[in-house]
């Protein structure tokens, strides 16, 4: 195919493209520590954010990947934090086993509270989607507000989740927010520092989701 410029790309089909990135991704990685089970989720984070730096800056809990792919497998349901994680999450492999994709941040009822509180919708969001989704995979690429007060009500007994991705980007909060989530004794997928973000949180649940799938 001929787009008339002086670059001419390897190939325009898309499965030769994504074998092409992991390939790229496997020869510059460099060394690292994560695990066999871990490595797929960090080799879709780099893919999504062309960031390394990024994508080795990831912590797991230990039992992060198996305790992700059994709730994926339970029809768990998953939480997003915003609409762009939910709109970027493969929904027909997690819907296969039973699960479904929820966000409240924009329920007229999380609205309504967080103005009556004068807080946030995503903290508002946070307590109602605790009271649904015992079990199941919360999923925050961009609020550390509702990380926090996931953490609060992790840490009150209030909130029992199957798996926490907490992968919010930003300046305020957000560095923090991941250092305390890596405190807790809960299954757990973070990283270091203030970069993050709705992409990389579908990667990493895209990732997972492709895991559950294979058996």
């Amino acid at each position: 195919m001929d787009f008339r410029t002086e670059f001419r790309p390897l190939t325009v089909q898309p499965q030769q493209i994504e074998a092409k990135s992991f390939q790229i991704i496997d020869e510059e990685i460099g060394e690292h520590a994560f695990t066999h089970d871990q490595y797929p989720i960090v080799q879709r984070v780099i893919h999504a954010s062309a960031d390394f730096a990024l994508g080795k800056s990831l912590l797991f809990h230990p039992n992060a990947v198996e305790a992700g792919i059994q709730a994926i497998r339970s029809g768990k349901k998953v939480v997003a934090d915003v609409q762009m994680v939910q709109v970027g999450v493969n929904k027909a492999r997690i819907e296969k086993f039973g699960g479904s994709v929820h966000v409240y941040i924009s329920d007229p009822d999380v609205i309504e509270e967080a103005k009556r509180l004068n807080t946030t919708r995503a903290i508002v969001a946070m307590r109602k989607a605790v009271r649904e989704a015992e079990g199941g995979i919360f999923a925050i690429g961009n609020a550390p507000t509702a990380l926090l007060e996931l953490i609060r009500l992790i840490k009150e007994g209030e909130a029992r989740p199957g798996l926490v991705i907490g992968l919010p980007v930003g300046f305020v909060s957000a560095a923090e927010s991941k250092e305390e989530l890596a405190k807790l004794d809960v299954p757990f997928i973070t990283n270091i520092g203030r970069k993050g973000g709705s992409t990389v949180t579908v990667a990493a649940l895209n990732a997972l989701s492709i895991l559950a799938e294979r058996g």
